[in-house]
């Protein structure tokens, strides 16, 4: 549709901590034509390690106040206007555990764009510009049988202990699990997961 009007799409893509937000990010991506989609995450954001070290924000990495909001919100308001020949994004990398700067680059003639992120309906007043950014939000709802111990895997293939792995998903990431699912009413669209994704699985039909 994005293609056929000429007029960019940005969707959001939002939910808790191991939900499946970047598998069905990019399943969607991969699922649509070539050069159609760009996923830009918002764990892009995360303020660095060395920001963190020595203050209480550490040991809540994945807070919404560990993100750099402006510049998320930055991001999109270029990614809204499309007047730049290309755009360039920041991701996350998983194992160093850091952004990493400029690592995605969104050129103007991409259709559309999905932003995946655990906090993209919060009440906060940047992200309430951002929401007014996009065409639409879905939220993927996610049983803590199934997202938690995707969210304990997850931690352990990145080097944490099993026991580490476990206090993290139980601790700081439910806490902002809890956050996230307050703002699930708000979404466009709800896509209830009943069964643990792979990223060899096609997207949800649209209903």
């Amino acid at each position: 549709m994005a293609r056929q009007s000429g007029h960019r799409v940005i969707l959001g893509i939002c939910g808790a901590p191991g939900a499946g937000k970047s598998v069905l990010a990019d399943a969607l991506a991969a699922h649509l034509a070539r050069d159609t989609a760009v996923v830009v995450p918002f764990d892009g954001f995360h303020l660095a390690s060395s920001v963190l070290e020595g203050t209480p924000l550490a040991a809540r990495r994945g807070a919404l106040e560990t993100f750099d909001l402006g510049a998320y919100r930055s991001l999109i308001e270029r990614l809204r206007r499309r007047d730049e020949a290309t755009v360039y994004a920041p991701t996350f990398v998983r194992g160093l555990e850091e952004p990493i700067a400029s690592a995605i680059p969104v050129p103007r003639e991409t259709p559309l764009i999905i932003t995946e992120g655990n906090y993209l309906l919060s009440a906060d007043p940047i992200l309430q510009e951002v929401r007014g950014l996009l065409d639409a939000v879905w939220y993927l709802d996610t049983p803590p049988e199934i997202r938690l111990p995707q969210l304990v895997a997850r931690h352990m293939e990145f080097g944490k202990p099993a026991a580490d792995a476990r206090a993290w998903a139980t601790g700081t990431d439910q806490r902002n699990a809890e956050e996230v699912e307050a703002t699930r009413a708000s979404a466009d669209r709800i896509i209830t997961v009943r069964r643990a994704p792979t990223r060899a699985e096609p997207p949800p039909e649209h209903p």
